[in-house]
């Protein structure tokens, strides 16, 4: 019967196209610019997202959570936190209404491990119904791993290894590798059930090395790279931060060592919860939960074993909108489609971005395909903080290119990207409040960046058209020289400050510059 009554859900799902019957963005050209807004209900917080335009690289045009405690003492009771279904109500309410304002239709709404659980879980949801007009789609554990993991393929294509999303009163995991998830699990390991155990920290150390065992026999994990998602892990990873004085507080994609995670949770054990609260901003409801979720994190690098820990922003939410996405969406670099949309909104020639990284390519023969991606998207956002005051662009630039929402970009090459925007519009960094961040590269990135920040410093205004009108670059290794040869237009635009920025970008790259003019050859 239960069988039956499942095969008639799926059906249903599909029938009526919700969020997994049909996709909303089959046509990218159609939908490129809609916005799409999805509701997690989740054990422990709802939240709405309000994504501003399909794209590949997420922009959150709305982004709004209550901690209401749905799941708390679910696994005593059984049924749904009283004032948790109150406070939760009232926000789907709002949720339901900001909406409709935003011209949001349909709004993607899923419930996860607390609704699925509970005995009250359908009552609750046809309730919700009733009183908002949002449809909850309750799915099981194993769909939810399925788009968190999915959610961490947004922002991060090549991940490959472990997911593992801890919510409230579960935590699911996924294998994915080459932008596709595989097995999945999932597990009564969330800090509400876990409060429930009863016998302390002896019998919650027991049950969890039994349950992990077991999830690591069914996904094959064996020393497997990690990605965390979920709000107490990312409470703990920006601990992590602060105990090592890191310099960059950007979470997604930040990654840690399993022993400089262990060394964290110790650190955490022995610090008042309320002054690292205070440190990290942290709430006083998530911060009930760390202590639990520091033990299931210990207890998960003993048994897993991973060789890294990286932390995703993105889950079950951005997970939805991947699932909403054309494949030729998918397929698409985000950090590429990112600053793509970046240069049509802000810059003041959307186009030259492309004109520029064709012209300043010879330079850069052998870059790396990381290091070609990051020259690509630092020219296509060159110019995209023109309206800064002149004084501030580079450190504008450089805030962009570190602190933005940017999938697909780690840390070092966001400070990479940021100090190559930096050098494009200031030839010195020294002095400069950033430097704090520099040391997350090597000093052959630091001066690959300066290069780079150089040769657009250059490109960008050797001509307005494009400076492919003006003249050529060329890259000779051997005699170490950096050769312009200039077309007819280009001589008369070769004044003193293209003279000068093209003899500093020489400098830059140790080399000899080189000028070719009607096949005459002088000096720089």
């Amino acid at each position: 019967m239960a069988d039956k009554n499942k095969s008639k859900a799926k059906a249903q799902v599909v029938e009526d196209g919700g969020p997994f019957g049909r996709s909303l963005l089959d046509d990218p050209s159609v939908r490129a610019l809609s916005r799409v807004g999805v509701v997690d209900v989740g054990s422990n917080s709802v939240r709405m997202v309000v994504f501003d335009g399909a794209a590949r690289s997420p922009a959150y045009f709305y982004n709004e959570k209550l901690m209401a405690g749905l799941g708390k003492g679910l696994a005593e009771t059984g049924v749904l936190n009283p004032e948790g279904k109150k406070r939760a109500l009232i926000a789907l309410k709002r949720f339901s209404v900001l909406a409709k304002g935003m011209g949001i239709s349909p709004l993607i709404c899923v419930a996860t491990a607390a609704v699925r659980e509970a005995r009250d879980g359908q009552e609750f949801s046809a309730r919700v119904e009733a009183e908002t007009g949002l449809k909850l789609w309750i799915i099981d554990g194993e769909e939810e791993a399925r788009l968190s993991a999915q959610g961490v393929l947004l922002g991060w294509p090549e991940a490959k290894g472990i997911v593992c999303d801890i919510g409230g009163n579960s935590m699911e995991l996924a294998r994915i590798s080459d932008g596709k998830v595989g097995k999945r699990a999932t597990s009564p390991l969330g800090p509400f059930r876990l409060q429930q155990v009863a016998g302390g920290v002896e019998k919650r150390r027991a049950l969890l090395d039994r349950v992990l065992k077991k999830l690591k026999a069914k996904l094959d994990a064996d020393n497997d790279r990690i990605y965390l998602v979920g709000g107490s892990w990312r409470v703990i990873a920006r601990l992590d931060m602060e105990r090592r004085n890191y310099p960059l507080t950007v979470l997604h994609e930040y990654r840690m060592t399993p022993q400089s995670a262990l060394d964290t949770l110790d650190w955490i054990a022995m610090n008042d919860p309320a002054v690292l609260r205070a440190r990290t901003g942290t709430g006083a409801e998530r911060m009930a939960l760390i202590p639990l979720a520091c033990e299931v994190l210990r207890e998960l690098i003993r048994i897993f074993k991973p060789r890294e820990i990286d932390v995703s922003s993105y889950g079950i939410r951005e997970g939805l909108l991947y699932e909403q996405m054309h494949e030729r969406l998918r397929a698409r670099d985000p950090l590429i489609e990112a600053a793509r949309a970046a240069e049509i909104t802000s810059a003041r020639l959307p186009g030259f971005g492309k004109k520029l990284y064709n012209f300043l390519l010879p330079i850069f023969k052998s870059a790396t395909p990381e290091e070609t991606r990051l020259i690509k998207a630092a020219c296509l956002l060159h110019d995209t903080t023109w309206r800064a005051h002149p004084d501030y662009r580079a450190e504008v630039c450089f805030d962009n290119a570190t602190r933005a929402n940017l999938g697909g970009l780690d840390h070092p090459g966001r400070v990479f990207l940021g100090l190559a925007l930096l050098h494009r519009y200031k030839n010195s960094r020294a002095g400069s409040r950033m430097e704090p961040l520099f040391r997350l590269l090597t000093e052959d990135q630091i001066r690959k960046a300066e290069v780079l920040g150089k040769a657009m410093r250059f490109g960008a205004m050797f001509s307005a058209i494009g400076p492919e009108s003006a003249g050529s670059l060329l890259w000779n290794a051997r005699k170490k020289q950096l050769v312009l040869t200039l077309t007819p237009l280009g001589r008369d635009l070769f004044g003193e400050v293209s003279q000068a920025r093209f003899n500093s970008l020489a400098v830059a790259m140790r080399a000899l510059p080189v000028v070719i003019d009607g096949g005459e050859n002088a000096a720089a």
